[in-house]
């Protein structure tokens, strides 16, 4: 390769590895409170379940969806969840893989709450800018059927936190208002990506009562996954941490996200772009200047 190719290569190469660099990585986690369903099952130890229906989870699916707690997402979903996530399916979002979650049984470990402003916390492993939003099931929620969007209140969300590049100790933790409900209800998490088409999701049990009646002290209460049994249990995730599609367009159609995290992206995109044509310009003034000097040099 002569020397004047090589500076045109080197030149978009290195442009091409700023604009890799700075593509983001895959986001990952699950709600720890309320916690949700893959995390209390999680909790109880994928080899050996306590609750029945975490037994009949592993069951049904094996215990790899324990250990992938935090990947209940679709790579492409860029804010089209009630689009291509049917009815009965919110819960595993269409993934066969996660289908177990979507059993519809009132025996789910369930987390009591009151209505009010409640703390939110989501255990993120892999933190990334986005829109998290929380939905809660309508009254006359029916735990026995198979959870459909119309179920939710879509109107009223729970709580929306813009998320950032960073989390404090491993936990997103955010503030929202939970209506009056009597009974056993369901938070249902949405987090889009604002600079990826992927989209996270989590079904959260919870358990209403202002006062601990006796029905809510013997409820079964889920328990969370300690950070030892995360670490010891590392190896065995198959959760992959890539792009999932982070070079697509942002979503066009997400109303929610803050104008501040779009043009966050906007701009850094074209600065990336703006500093790699500048290296492919430098390379070509280069390529001019040495032609330049050799001819002058020739003529004298």
């Amino acid at each position: 390769m002569s020397w004047t190719r090589r500076v045109l290569a080197a030149g978009v190469l290195t442009a091409g590895a700023l604009a890799a660099t700075a593509g983001p990585a895959s986001a990952h986690g699950s709600l720890f409170g309320p916690t949700s369903r893959v995390a209390a099952c999680y909790a109880e130890g994928p080899e050996h379940p306590q609750s029945q229906v975490c037994k009949d989870l592993v069951a049904m699916s094996g215990t790899q969806p324990l250990y992938d707690w935090n990947e209940v997402n679709i790579a492409d979903a860029a804010g089209r969840s009630q689009q291509i996530i049917p009815d009965g399916k919110l819960c595993s979002a269409n993934r066969d893989k996660y289908k177990a979650l979507d059993m519809a049984r009132t025996d789910w470990p369930a987390t009591t709450v009151t209505a009010g402003t409640n703390s939110f916390n989501f255990r993120v492993t892999a933190p990334h800018q986005g829109v998290m939003t929380l939905y809660i099931t309508k009254t006359g929620y029916n735990p026995t059927q198979p959870l459909k969007w119309t179920d939710l209140d879509l109107a009223s969300p729970v709580a929306q936190y813009a998320t950032g590049r960073t989390a404090t100790n491993g936990y997103y933790t955010f503030t929202g208002t939970l209506p009056n409900r009597t009974g056993r209800q369901l938070v249902y998490l949405v987090w889009q990506r604002t600079d990826s088409p992927e989209a996270f999701y989590g079904c959260s049990d919870v358990t209403f009562g202002g006062t601990a009646t006796a029905a809510l002290a013997t409820a079964h209460s889920p328990g969370n996954p300690t950070e030892q049994q995360l670490t010891a249990d590392a190896a065995k995730s198959t959760a992959a941490y890539h792009d999932h599609g982070a070079a697509a367009a942002a979503p066009a159609d997400l109303a929610m996200a803050p104008a501040s995290l779009a043009t966050d992206s906007a701009s850094s995109a074209a600065l990336l772009g703006l500093v790699g044509l500048s290296l492919v310009s430098a390379g070509v003034s280069g390529v001019y200047l040495y032609r330049r000097t050799r001819t002058v040099a020739a003529a004298a």
